[in-house]
């Protein structure tokens, strides 16, 4: 992300805006100085890779996709080949290209490009594999599995690996659990040569639309529209009491939309907000939890939703539009909460807004960015005009390529250009190779059936009682979610714990959301909470507080969910009344539980205060007249009371 402010203001050349892109670039891929390759010969050769995927992701978005096995046959091969060149064997040798990694690169040459050069007779002979598909098969999980061990480590391998296990050893299992078993051979062919293992839904999905939508947002980035969103958030709310903490809600959620990897957006437009917040005096610990709520929430906001949302709609059968519409008032309520959040902190510590005269200035940020929204607002229009994803990305990155040019300051030069799609596809590896795993899962989902018998079973576990099958999915969601990325999580409840959801008659939108919603926030929940512990690194704070910290700050996030559940009015779904009627109820609930759980309002709330106030929010969350009423007289009554006590207090100081 090009980054054109020093920490005094001053303006950075174009080689140091280059270098900063880079080292950025580097963070989002999880790798530091050390473990890029030292050897000119082998970046040289990185960069080529990265940006030939992304010319073929760009060409296939604007004349068309392959036939399907083979855009995901040659998406896969860039990415493994990629990582294995990036990503070290062993860590004892960071930065070297060994042996065994030129191995890998071998297999993966050869097991991709033998499904593409034999597509045809692959077709011909469908249901009847000889032995070179099996073995190439074989070779292909390996290379799927210890690509994903480097890049995101051993627990989704080691999940992948217990599903495996269990399509092999199913006889052995008991009761609901067992079935017949399958040997290697069906295995392998069942994951390599059908589109229901590796190149199933997910790597599909990938391969189609998330590579197009990361791609836009590097070209974003490196166009300098960060420090646009910025400068505006910050010009807008920066005055108000806590202005730089509120600026980096809005530009946040401005930026995570589109970036959609919380960790991603902390680690960038973390470098702009922490130190603002940190000058004007929130602590470490608490400037580093607000960038990381900010951050994770950008994956629930519209319109583009982090990168589990696509996957969503394929896997429900939904138009992409449904998905975003439906998320709409869920997002809102979640920054409006964290917004109240940021000022009770602010008014309970005296923190006080920037000095307007040190504001950036909204008018000339735009006149220098204000055409970089454009191509921002195209991608919506040409959304909301039911263009496919892959139309509205690619049309937006080369709207956002033209409009770029227009001002010096973000046009792209060859260099730049280059940065950028290299950017582009190291941003997407993570994603797409947690697709590809993930693949292999709901290959053995759809191979043994496991997905329903999981389903009766959480049915039966719950007795039939919602609320209850509410709550495991949740504990499920926020422990898996700990070591998966966010669409590896989804992919993977939503095969196994969607269906027991929808058979007891809660909607597939409203299912799905649910399971995503707790997806995204486990970057924010310790002990794994990687959204803080990135935003704690760029702070300097400690990890382990900064994560406590941003639970807290995000715990409106375990009960949007449960609102929307219960009340489906939150999804636009019902009457305009009824919607209205449950947002205004939903915003006091909110609002209940921002102040009970920072206790203060005009002044530090006493613990009975802060208990009524939590149990209103819970009243005015839950649907109904009866509940309304009676949170909306309890928020009243520790309203009045503290503003009493405030006056009192003040009479007698």
């Amino acid at each position: 992300m090009r980054k054109s402010l020093s920490k005094r203001g001053g303006i950075m050349s174009e080689t140091q805006m280059d270098k900063t892109y880079d080292q950025d670039r580097q963070k989002e891929s999880g790798q530091s100085d050390g473990e890029m390759a030292p050897k000119k010969w082998l970046a040289l050769l990185v960069t080529v890779i990265a940006v030939s995927m992304s010319i073929f992701h760009l060409y296939t978005g604007f004349f068309g996709s392959f036939t399907e096995m083979i855009q995901c046959s040659v998406h896969v091969l860039f990415v493994i080949l990629l990582i294995f060149l990036l990503w070290p064997t062993l860590k004892g040798k960071r930065g070297r290209f060994t042996v065994i990694d030129g191995l890998f690169c071998v297999l993966a040459v050869s097991t991709m490009g033998y499904l593409i050069v034999n597509y045809n007779s692959l077709i011909e002979r469908e249901g009847a594999p000889i032995t070179t598909d099996i073995v190439m098969g074989v070779l292909a999980i390996i290379l799927v599995l210890e690509a994903t061990r480097r890049v995101i480590g051993w627990p989704l391998v080691i999940i992948t690996g217990a599903f495996l296990l269990y399509s092999l050893a199913g006889p052995y299992f008991p009761g609901v659990l067992g079935h017949r078993g399958y040997d290697i051979e069906r295995i392998s062919a069942h994951m390599y040569l059908t589109t229901s293992g590796i190149f199933g839904q997910p790597i599909s999905v990938s391969a189609n639309i998330i590579t197009l939508f990361i791609i836009f947002g590097a070209f974003l980035e490196k166009s300098g529209a960060a420090k646009v969103f910025m400068d505006v958030a910050t010009g807008t709310v920066g005055w108000l009491r806590g202005g730089p903490a509120k600026a980096a809600v809005i530009g946040s959620a401005l930026m995570g939309t589109v970036s959609g990897s919380a960790a991603a957006n902390a680690a960038t437009v973390g470098t702009f907000t922490i130190p603002l917040m940190k000058k004007s005096g929130y602590s470490s610990h608490v400037a580093s939890a607000i960038e990381a709520v900010s951050s994770t929430g950008g994956q629930l906001m519209p319109p583009v939703m982090g990168t589990a949302a696509f996957v969503m709609a394929e896997m429900i059968g939904v138009p992409y539009l449904k998905v975003c519409v439906a998320a709409i008032i869920p997002a809102v309520l979640f920054y409006f909460t964290l917004f109240v959040m940021v000022d009770i902190e602010a008014l309970k510590t005296g923190l006080k807004g920037i000095k307007k005269e040190e504001l950036p200035r909204i008018g000339k940020a735009l006149l220098g960015g204000a055409h970089l929204f454009l191509p921002l607002i195209l991608l919506v229009v040409l959304m909301a005009m039911q263009y496919s994803p892959i139309y509205a990305a690619s049309r937006a990155i080369l709207a956002l390529f033209l409009v770029a040019t227009i001002k010096q300051s973000s046009r792209f030069n060859w260099r730049s250009l280059i940065a950028t799609m290299e950017g582009g596809a190291r941003g997407v590896l993570s994603v797409a190779i947690a697709c590809a795993c993930a693949g292999l899962v709901s290959g053995v989902i759809t191979l043994t059936g496991l997905g329903l018998k999981i389903s009766s079973l959480l049915v039966a576990l719950s007795g039939e009682n919602i609320l209850i099958l509410l709550i495991l999915v949740m504990t499920t969601c926020l422990i898996l979610g700990m070591g998966l990325p966010t669409v590896a999580c989804y992919i993977l409840l939503g095969a196994l714990v969607g269906p027991a959801m929808v058979n007891l008659g809660i909607p597939v939108l409203a299912a799905h959301m649910f399971i995503l919603y707790f997806g995204c926030i486990s970057a924010i929940t310790p002990p794994v909470a990687l959204a803080a512990y990135t935003a704690a690194g760029i702070g300097g704070a400690d990890p382990n507080r900064t994560g406590f910290m941003a639970f807290r700050m995000g715990m409106v996030a375990f009960l949007i969910p449960y609102m929307f559940i219960f009340g489906p009015e939150l999804l636009f779904s019902g009457s305009w009344p009824g919607i209205i009627s449950a947002v205004i109820t939903a915003c006091l609930g909110c609002y209940a539980l921002a102040v009970g759980l920072h206790g203060y309002l005009y002044t530090e709330a006493l613990w009975w205060q802060r208990i009524v106030l939590i149990v209103a929010a819970v009243l005015l969350i839950k649907p109904g007249v009866v509940t309304d009423i009676i949170g909306v007289g309890l928020l009243a009554m520790v309203f009045l009371t503290q503003k009493y006590f405030f006056r009192y207090q003040k009479l007698n100081t």
